[in-house]
């Protein structure tokens, strides 16, 4: 396929995915040229039909490299294909008022048009979420969901050095801000040419709605606040979430926490995420009932779940938002020493919930997950974080999506466990070589534990034990120990909740 045939290619694939209409073929065509330093097509080139995206892109920045027009890496590539693919994606103004058309018929068909969208646009690349690495490992508490994330690219030396040297910009000012749609980019922040938001209001307050191009999960959406104000736990945002639940009911949605190592890794934005997608969170059963006075149209319970959680559940979110709001203020405030939880060291607030809220069997639900982002000299990333002991697996905040159940491990991991696991089966000196030096007591513990680690079951038994790992970690990050003793100090603030 030569440039004029990835270019018909392109066009035609435009007009099949309904990003363009017939009609714009030829004003599509001039301005691909326009981005090419093209003066002219080839009227008797012939569109690959059977060609893909990721086909027909690569013919477009190999050209783009060879005439100088692009560096040869991966960041500089992304932000030319991502100009090209401007080209194709329908104004905002378009977009909305499809959504708005779709929506009166159903939320559901507005959200398929919309993720359908940001899939054919390229905004989500589908040709490298394919290649992410996902199993589910089998725990007491459900299928946890283990995934190695590869869509997001990681810089390469020349963009990493470019960066560096640029004038630092504050527009957008931050990666959620509307201001990122159509925008260019730059070497240290991501094109958004094919990017579109939808605006939404959240119990009164003006917001938008995009997908994340990095797909963690299902239809993984993210709305954010028009204006760029830090993030807030509070009983208005719980009614907020359940004002988006109630405009999406086929979608569940959730907020990091608002403080930092409790958090996610945006705590300047306030925003939410949520999605097509069932947790193992959502599914795990109440272990424990539990009752707040005043509150007996409630129902509440503990979560039998390795970080600490309340759900409650009824028909009214008025009064669900209520007992939310109250439990939260007591948690704000509340210490118990003999548990190691602190409300408040050096003046620095340590209390803080994760809530998620969807609409399930009729009911509504939040889930509120307790949390709490004290240090100390032993643990200085975070008392209630990912122990040293299993940095070699996670060392990252663990936010929202992983409180659900859902482990997003850092792409290094492919690499390495592909190394590691060679070195066991060769029963190499694991110390030795410092690619994977750092899995060696693990590796130890492994080997210990299995008699028969073999060639057709060893990537298998990685994969659980980083699943079990990932357990481990969330047990970590839960305030109240799954101990008899624990319980009864979870209760005990339960039962402080007036």
């Amino acid at each position: 396929m030569n440039i004029y045939e990835a270019i018909k290619s392109l066009i035609e694939y435009g007009v099949r995915e309904n990003l363009i209409e017939k009609e714009d073929k030829i004003w599509a065509t001039n301005r691909v040229l326009e981005i090419l330093s093209l003066d002219g097509m080839d009227l008797n080139a012939q569109a690959q039909t059977e060609a893909n995206l990721e086909e027909i892109l690569k013919v477009i920045l190999d050209f783009a490299v060879e005439k100088g027009l692009c560096e040869d890496s991966v960041v500089y590539k992304d932000l030319f294909d991502t100009k090209i693919m401007g080209v194709l994606t329908p104004r905002p103004s378009e977009v909305i008022k499809t959504f708005k058309e779709k929506y009166d018929i159903s939320p559901k068909d507005a959200t398929d048009y919309y993720y359908n969208l940001a899939k054919k646009s390229d905004y989500i690349r589908e040709y490298r979420i394919k290649n992410d690495v996902k199993w589910i490992t089998k725990t007491e508490y459900g299928n946890i969901d283990i995934t190695i994330n590869l869509a997001k690219p990681e810089k390469d030396p020349k963009a990493i050095a470019a960066a560096t040297k640029m004038e630092q910009s504050s527009y957008p000012t931050c990666m959620l801000c509307k201001e990122n749609e159509g925008y260019a980019g730059r070497v240290n922040h991501p094109a958004r040419q094919n990017h579109r938001v939808i605006p939404i209001c959240l119990d009164g307050v003006d917001a938008f709605m995009q997908y994340s191009p990095y797909v963690y999960y299902n239809e993984h959406c993210i709305v954010f606040d028009d204006a760029h104000t830090p993030m807030k736990i509070s009983e208005k945002k719980f009614r907020r979430l359940f004002d988006f639940v109630k405009k999406f009911p086929h979608y569940f949605i959730g907020s990091n926490s608002d403080l930092p190592i409790a958090g996610g890794s945006i705590l300047t934005h306030e925003h939410f995420q949520g999605g097509s997608y069932t947790f193992a969170m959502e599914t795990a059963p109440i272990e424990d009932e539990i009752t707040f006075e005043g509150y007996s149209d409630i129902k509440a319970g503990i979560v039998k779940w390795p970080m600490s959680v309340i759900r409650l559940r009824g028909d009214d979110t008025d009064r669900i938002c209520q007992l939310a709001g109250k439990i939260l203020a007591t948690w704000r405030d509340y210490t118990d020493e003999e548990a190691f939880i602190y409300a408040l060291t050096d003046g620095e607030i340590h209390n803080t919930i994760t809530p998620i809220a969807r609409f399930k069997d009729g009911q509504y639900e939040i889930d509120l997950v307790l949390r709490n982002n004290i240090t100390t000299e032993e643990y200085p990333d975070g008392f209630y974080h990912p122990h040293p002991e299993y940095h070699n697996i996670k060392k990252e905040n663990i936010g929202l999506i992983e409180v659900m159940g859902l482990a997003v491990l850092p792409s290094r991991l492919k690499t390495e466990m592909a190394i590691l696991r060679d070195a066991i089966l060769e029963n190499k000196d694991i110390k030795a070589d410092e690619r994977i030096a750092k899995h060696a007591d693990w590796a130890e513990k492994i080997k210990a534990k299995y008699s028969d680690i073999n060639a057709e079951n060893c990537d298998e038994i990685l994969r659980d034990e980083i699943g079990l790992v990932f357990t481990a970690i969330l047990g970590q990050c839960g305030v109240f120990d799954r101990t008899e003793q624990g319980k009864a100090q979870f209760k005990k603030f339960i039962a402080s909740v007036k």
